[in-house]
């Protein structure tokens, strides 16, 4: 064959011996002429592009090319006849590689023994390949210069696509790790990307990390954990832990050296002197080592992070707490002990989810809620306390408590505080617009303000107070049904009604206190 006449010298010249490769780059030769096929593998066989030889798949139709395609989406450099079964099969192999397939990665060199039966010009402007020769054109010189050039190319492309994929998975892994909810979402969304785009496959891996306060207690915490044999339960904490892997944590946190063997990796790390951290990781099979100063990295970070992020949520849940405790500091001023506040702050939550408020509405309520009767700290004793029917005068002075809690929220800026004051100036309003303190009416009363109304009824009848036993649920569910359209919004009646098992159940965990 003229075309590659220089082959017989190339075979004398002195080769290198091929090295083997997991991943070698596939060439397709796709040609009716098996002399063709013999000769483009004779002259290629020994050739390397970045240490990685050359793999040839053969076809002798253009159908059998397009299943070969179909077959190895992965070719990285295809040689294809022009004319085959038919004139055109070759240009009709190539639509279907790029539109039918959406192949645009593979480099397609198109061969043709008659160019003049299809004009360069016009094929090279029509089609998308890379190359167009004539099979007279390609010495074994030009055949190899073309390869060079075709597999780079690919190379190239494939790392941009890479790349791509990778800043999709980046992108991706920002948003879902922006939008964790809790600190524990917050880790393991982290530590699950970072897995994703270094492409590691776990069978388990923990993330522990050990803080001396200041009084030097050490709390040993789980901030993330994921893998195929990782079983998560509701209450985060090292508890899910296997016996074994706990055990080898705490011996590493005392050694405070990182451990490496064929398939386990724990990572030690002193992220400040008050903390420690341990990744604990046992892989699928044998791991990078290259992988490991990725995940040290990750591991320090994510634990100093969470160390940060830590610190800020304990002191929101010490601000949560100290509202639930001056709830009950409130009613216990008011002589009515008991776990009142807190099942209410339950119980509203319940409801908000109920009437299809967002989970972050039903935890602000939650804490908002126990303030709804703060006002009754500037109300005497003397009518808190009052045995007997108040007057009229000292039953204005009670309802005014109502406005002295809007007023001692209503500056604030933060959310709990801003829907506490809502609460207490309208927690007493009727649905009818019988209530007080503006005689609001409808849906011109605030839902945090409807809610906090029938749950605080329904929670304060079913409790003892000095004053009376605590009703039968029967007759607290004839009292809210009786004043549905009055007292209470309708919907909210309805709602509460579907609770009342919940409702049941939070009683019996949070009873009263006996009355003395």
């Amino acid at each position: 064959m003229k075309f590659l006449k220089a082959a017989s010298q190339a075979s004398n010249a002195p080769s290198a011996q091929p090295l083997v490769h997991a991943h070698p780059w596939k060439v397709a030769i796709i040609d009716d002429e098996e002399q063709i096929h013999a000769v483009t593998q004779m002259v290629l066989k020994n050739t390397k592009i970045d240490e990685q030889s050359l793999v040839f798949l053969n076809a002798y139709s253009a159908e059998e090319g397009l299943r070969l395609f179909q077959d190895h989406p992965d070719i990285a450099l295809a040689f294809v006849d022009v004319i085959m079964e038919t004139d055109n099969a070759g240009l009709e192999l190539i639509h279907n590689i790029r539109n039918a397939l959406n192949n645009h990665s593979t480099r397609i060199v198109l061969r043709t023994g008659q160019p003049g039966s299809a004009p360069e010009e016009t094929i090279i402007r029509t089609y998308d390949i890379n190359d167009y020769k004539s099979k007279t054109e390609l010495t074994d010189t030009k055949l190899k210069t073309c390869v060079y050039s075709a597999i780079r190319s690919y190379r190239d492309i494939c790392t941009i696509e890479s790349s791509k994929r990778g800043m999709q998975k980046v992108i991706a892994a920002s948003d879902s790790v922006l939008r964790s909810q809790t600190l524990y979402q917050f880790g393991n969304a982290v530590l699950n990307h970072t897995l994703q785009l270094l492409n590691i496959k776990t069978a388990e891996m923990y993330l522990v990390s050990q803080h001396v306060d200041l009084f030097g207690d050490a709390e040993l915490m789980l901030l993330a954990a994921t893998g195929d044999q990782v079983k998560l339960n509701n209450q985060w904490d090292t508890d899910i832990l296997p016996a074994d892997i706990k055990k080898a944590v705490l011996e590493t946190l005392e050694r405070q050296q990182s451990l490496v063997s064929d398939n386990v990796f724990i990572g030690y790390y002193h992220t400040n002197e008050k903390t420690q951290s341990v990744l604990y990781t046992r892989f699928h099979e044998d791991h990078d080592p290259a992988h490991d100063e990725i995940l040290k990295l990750f591991a320090a970070n994510i634990t100093l992070i969470f160390q940060n992020l830590h610190s800020r949520e304990h002191i929101q849940e010490t601000q949560k707490e100290l509202l639930l405790v001056l709830g009950d500091a409130i009613e216990q001023r008011s002589k009515e002990t008991g776990a009142h506040v807190r099942r209410v702050a339950m119980m509203c939550e319940l409801m908000a989810l109920k009437l299809g408020q967002s989970s972050e509405y039903a935890e602000i309520l939650k804490y908002a809620s126990p303030l709804h009767d703060i006002g009754k700290i500037g109300i005497p004793e003397t009518i808190l306390h009052k045995p007997g029917k108040l007057t009229d005068s000292e039953w204005e002075t009670m309802k005014s408590h109502a406005q002295i809690g809007y007023d001692l929220l209503k500056d604030s800026t933060r959310t709990i505080a801003k829907m506490g004051a809502r609460i207490a100036l309208s927690h007493h309003e009727y649905w009818d617009g019988s209530g007080y303190p503006l005689g609001l009416a409808g849906n011109a009363i605030p839902l945090e303000g409807r809610i906090v109304a029938i749950i605080d009824v329904i929670d304060a009848l079913g409790s003892e107070r000095a004053y009376k036993k605590p009703w039968q649920e029967n007759d607290i569910i004839h009292y809210i049904t009786e004043r549905s359209g009055k007292q209470f919004d309708p919907s909210m009646v309805e709602a509460a009604l579907s609770l009342f098992d919940s409702f049941r159940e939070i009683r019996a965990n949070f009873p009263d206190h006996p009355m003395h």
